[in-house]
């Protein structure tokens, strides 16, 4: 299977062509920032808590190689753990100067780790949806949730962007975040066809499923695969609609014992018409 790689470490939109880039490519990363580096030292502590915490046990997954740890961080609608700062920085500034999203009520972030040996396969997981998470990166577009024994798909959830922040040092193999460039445009132009003629308040009783894959094959073939690899202080934004997954680790990639440890905030903005319209 054809896997076109490049690997992205230092890459940084020049300010002038910054919006430009995002809404064409569909992800931006941002170089380091003194103050998004003093709020993963802050958060740090209670990313670890989260991971140790038994009644987060239920995130670990793919044979202990992956905590899932959604909602695990106990932030506070501004972003902040207890005694430490807010979200702030350069990739906010982006969001409110670039993008008019301002006022966000944080969600509390997903606590992101995998491990060496990232994606075991799962007791309950099949042979295919193993195969894809391990080939395929496990690529998604957020918020077109799998229902029911047969795992239809339809619109649940809005989530303006997503917001990546790296919390500690790992090698660029260790399982770094994954997009397919260029891909939300394909997204979009899908179910701008897909929900055509139905009211945005039904959208969520359409079953996308077949439309869904079809858009992932074509995704596939036609967009280029980018490895997103940052440090502390970094971040990287993703456009809401881009597809996008987690590299298997690289047998030759280092990370402390904490592992490959990111911070995912994912607010709800909206509804159904902005998710799909809005820049």
């Amino acid at each position: 299977m054809s896997r076109r790689r490049n690997k992205l470490t230092t890459d940084r939109a020049p300010a002038p062509r910054a919006r430009e880039d995002f809404l064409d490519r569909g992800w931006l990363k941002f170089a380091f920032d003194p103050l998004l580096a003093e709020w993963a030292r802050c958060a740090l502590p209670a990313a670890r808590a989260a991971v140790r915490d038994a009644g987060n046990a239920r995130w670990l997954r793919c044979g202990g190689t992956w905590f899932a740890g959604v909602g695990a961080l106990p932030n506070d609608a501004r972003g902040a753990v207890e005694d430490g700062p807010p979200l702030a920085g350069a990739a906010l500034d982006f969001l409110g100067d670039a993008l008019g999203v301002t006022g966000v009520e944080w969600d509390r972030a997903q606590v992101s780790v995998c491990y060496p040996g990232y994606p075991r396969r799962m007791d309950a997981e099949s042979r295919a949806a193993h195969r894809y998470r391990r080939e395929r990166d496990a690529a998604h577009v957020d918020g077109l949730l799998p229902e029911g024994a047969a795992r239809r798909r339809r619109l649940r959830e809005h989530h303006g962007f997503i917001l990546g922040i790296p919390m500690v040092e790992t090698d660029p193999g260790a399982a770094p975040f994954v997009v397919w460039e260029g891909s939300h445009r394909v997204v979009r132009e899908t179910f701008l066809r897909r929900f055509e003629g139905v009211p945005a308040s039904r959208w969520r009783d359409v079953d996308v499923t077949d439309v869904y894959h079809a858009a992932r094959r074509r995704i596939f073939d036609a967009c280029e695969r980018v490895e997103i690899a940052a440090r502390p202080g970094e971040a990287y934004l993703a456009h809401r609609l881009i597809l996008h997954g987690v590299a298997p680790w690289a047998e030759s990639a280092r990370a402390s014992g904490d592992g490959r440890m990111i911070c995912y905030f994912r607010p709800e903005i909206g509804g159904p018409l902005e998710w799909l319209t809005g820049d």
